[in-house]
């Protein structure tokens, strides 16, 4: 009594970026969804080409930025002026000056706090397990191999078609990686 094991999808090997990111064009106008493209450099046109939407590390950046600096600031005016009020120098309790420095470094803080945290997101990091570990020759994909790889689930249609499919496209080899 043998089980069949689920497939992740399909696992193609590109010679070039440019033969990478053709096959990625071709695979989205034909249909397929589940597109995933690895590559030890950025490649401009490949984002493009798998459709994917802008980043949020700005955002999250700016959020964690107001955050800390108008944190910071209250946290200082509560503590300066209504929990323990002491007159220093003759200046008045909300001294806005002495509360710039501290702020202003909360702010930073935060903020690249913020910006790292929308990056990993972003990223779906951090990954500890996904099916295409299980392929050996992957773990080039970030010294000098193109790697596509095409979910299953994402296309309706049959293993045997698909990588009849990314052999024509060029892929020197393709895997069928397990689930």
């Amino acid at each position: 009594m043998s089980a069949e094991v689920a497939c992740y999808g399909c696992m193609a090997f590109f010679d070039t970026p440019d033969a990478l990111v053709d096959a990625v064009r071709a695979l989205r106008k034909a249909g397929y969804e589940g597109v995933e493209a690895y590559t030890p450099f950025p490649l401009e046109a490949l984002g493009e080409a798998l459709g994917i939407p802008g980043n949020h590390v700005s955002l999250g950046a700016f959020i964690g930025g107001l955050i800390g600096g108008v944190g910071m600031l209250a946290m200082q005016y509560f503590s300066a002026v209504l929990h323990y009020p002491i007159r220093v120098g003759g200046r008045p309790f909300a001294s806005w000056p002495a509360f710039i420095p501290p702020a202003l470094e909360v702010t930073f803080l935060l903020a690249a706090a913020g910006g790292v945290l929308a990056m990993l997101l972003g990223n779906r990091l951090p990954t500890f397990y996904h099916p295409v570990f299980h392929i050996d020759r992957f773990e080039r994909a970030s010294q000098d191999a193109f790697v596509l790889v095409v979910c299953s689930h994402s296309a309706k249609r049959d293993d045997a078609t698909l990588k009849s499919l990314l052999q024509a496209l060029g892929a020197v080899q393709v895997d069928e990686v397990p689930a």
